[in-house]
């Protein structure tokens, strides 16, 4: 069995004091493929986010490898308080973000984009070195980038952005990439290629896949969570209607249609769903 790389125990997470994310446990192992679904607003870019470090946890722990992060103690005499004890994770983590959170007016090629996924491996005032670009050469050619090296970030379309996006995620050879709705705007025709990529990147690292194209997701990865502010792991992909309807709060069909399923939303009086 793969070693794990991160264990989520209790954690709880939230924004202005309003919790997102309560109770939630989670082990990511080695070339995993973890598939992240949910409602909107059920949490699952606030946990990526946790996972990152890029939000504090209000309560309970993190665990990479050998090293954590730690989260909430009570102090004497006082309320519980949140406190933060960091020691800095030794793996390497790759991340393409959602494509709404992207400036496309900063001043930057496709080279340079995919270049500053290994910005931690210079120092800030070094150029990077012959090596680095020779690599960044490779990673464009298979994003199917070749030719627009020095064209501006802003001036390319959605999938292109996208796949530049991935090239910065993958170029530093990572242990975990974490891709928060990759096939949003991705041209139809690399889509396939987008998935044969990853699988080809999951022989060598883990991979999070967050999406709320169900079908889609179960196509693709090994094992599923469904979060919605608590979380539920499946270890595999042979789920039922009853699993997602109870984590999503909505009835919910799977059809089948030729290698790609659809999902499809029973009549049902839930306000509060929202797959979209």
């Amino acid at each position: 069995m793969n070693a794990p790389i991160i264990e989520i125990k209790g954690l709880c997470a939230g924004y202005d004091e309003r919790t997102v994310l309560r109770d939630v446990n989670l082990t990511i192992y080695e070339r995993d493929f973890l598939g992240i679904i949910g409602p909107n607003g059920g949490g699952k870019t606030t946990l990526i986010k946790c996972i990152l470090g890029l939000l504090k946890p209000s309560a309970g722990e993190i665990l990479y490898s050998d090293e954590c992060l730690v989260i909430s103690d009570k102090q004497e005499g006082t309320a519980q308080r949140s406190s933060l004890i960091t020691k800095h994770s030794s793996l390497k983590m790759g991340y393409l973000p959602q494509y709404n959170s992207i400036d496309r007016k900063f001043p930057i090629t496709v080279e340079e984009v995919i270049l500053s996924g290994l910005s931690s491996q210079k120092s800030l005032i070094s150029r990077f070195t012959a090596t680095h670009r020779e690599k960044a050469r490779t990673v464009i050619a298979r994003m199917g980038l070749k030719g627009l090296e020095k064209r501006a970030i802003g001036s390319l379309s959605g999938g292109q952005m996208q796949r530049a996006l991935l090239g910065r995620a993958i170029i530093s050879d990572p242990e975990l990439v974490v891709l928060d709705e990759p096939n949003t705007y991705i041209d139809k025709h690399f889509e396939a290629r987008l998935y044969q990529l990853l699988a080809e990147i999951n022989r060598d690292c883990a991979i999070i896949l967050v999406s709320h194209d169900i079908g889609t997701v179960l196509q693709q990865v090994k094992s599923i969570a469904c979060v919605n502010e608590t979380l539920d792991y499946h270890p595999d992909t042979d789920i039922d209607s009853a699993w997602l309807e109870r984590n999503f709060n909505c009835p919910i069909e799977l059809l089948g249609h030729g290698t790609l399923p659809h999902r499809v939303l029973a009549e049902h009086k839930h306000d509060d769903c929202s797959l979209t």
